[in-house]
C-alpha cells in the first residue's frame, strides 16, 4: 500500500496541486486554511481525496470564528487571511472544518497509526521539533507504530525503536529553509520524505488578487520564497 501523508496546506492551492503522487490512501494532519488565499480549492481536494483527516489550530480558528489575532509576523498574516476566508467559504466548508476530529487512531496496511496535529500532550498548539527524548515522553501510552504530526512546518522522521514519528513538513508554507512543498510517502512500512517545486509566483498573485494589505503580501512572499527564513 502507498500512503500519501500531508500537513499544513494553508490554503496554498498551487503547492497542493504540484503534488502528483499516486496513492492508495491519504492522511491529512491539519491546517487546511490561513496564510494563503485558496481555501475552497484546498478543502475540496482534501474532502475528495483524504482517507483520514484531522483538525489543526487554524482550521479550528476559522471554523469557530475566533477573532483575528492582533500583532505582527505570522499573527498578522493569519488574521488577514482569516477574514478573507470568511468571505469566500460556504457554510458547507465551515461545517467540514468544524467536524474534523482532533486526533484519529487507525490501521492501514497492517500498521497502527496515530494522527495528531501538534503532539499527543497538546494536540493543537505544542511545537516540538525532531528531539527524540522529548518525543518519547509525549508518545508514552500511545498504541501506534507510526505517529503522524504536523504544526511545526519542519519535515522530519524519527525512529524511536518500537515507534516512529513522522512530520511530513508543510505543503503550503515550509519553514525549514527549503521553499518546495513538503510531504511524505509511506510504502510497505518505509517512510520517504519528499519535496516538489511549485509555482510560488501564482500563490503570490493570489495574495494580491485577494486585495490583502501590501505589508501582509510582502511578509507572505518572503516566507514562501525563502522557506520561512524571516
Amino acid at each position: 500500500m502507498r500512503i500519501l501523508v500531508l500537513a499544513d496546506i494553508h490554503a496554498n492551492w498551487p503547492a497542493l496541486a504540484a503534488i502528483r503522487e499516486s496513492f492508495d490512501a491519504c492522511l491529512f494532519l491539519g491546517d487546511l486554511v490561513e496564510y494563503g488565499t485558496s481555501p475552497v480549492a484546498c478543502i475540496d481536494w482534501v474532502r475528495a481525496h483524504a482517507t483520514y483527516a484531522i483538525r489543526g489550530n487554524h482550521d479550528h480558528s476559522v471554523a469557530q470564528r475566533v477573532a483575528p489575532p492582533e500583532g505582527s509576523g505570522f499573527r498578522r498574516l493569519a488574521g488577514a487571511t482569516r477574514q478573507q476566508h470568511w468571505n469566500v467559504l460556504s457554510p458547507t466548508h465551515i461545517k467540514y472544518l468544524s467536524r474534523l476530529p482532533v486526533t484519529q487512531n487507525l490501521q492501514l496496511d497492517g500498521r497502527r497509526f496515530h494522527l495528531v496535529h501538534a503532539t499527543p500532550r497538546d494536540p493543537m498548539d505544542e511545537y516540538l521539533a525532531d528531539e527524540p527524548d522529548r518525543w518519547r515522553t509525549r508518545v508514552e501510552g500511545i498504541e501506534a507504530d507510526i505517529i503522524c504530526v504536523g504544526h511545526t512546518h519542519v519535515q522530519f522522521h524519527l525512529d524511536l525503536g518500537s515507534q516512529q514519528i513522522l512530520n511530513p513538513g508543510s505543503v503550503g508554507q515550509p519553514r525549514d529553509g527549503d521553499p518546495r512543498a513538503a510531504y511524505a510517502i509511506i510504502e510497505n512500512g518505509c517512510i520517504e520524505l519528499k519535496r516538489v517545486e511549485y509555482d510560488i509566483d501564482s500563490t503570490v498573485r493570489g495574495l494580491r488578487d485577494a486585495e490583502l494589505p501590501e505589508d501582509v503580501v510582502q511578509l507572505a512572499e518572503t516566507v514562501l520564497r525563502t522557506g520561512g527564513r524571516l
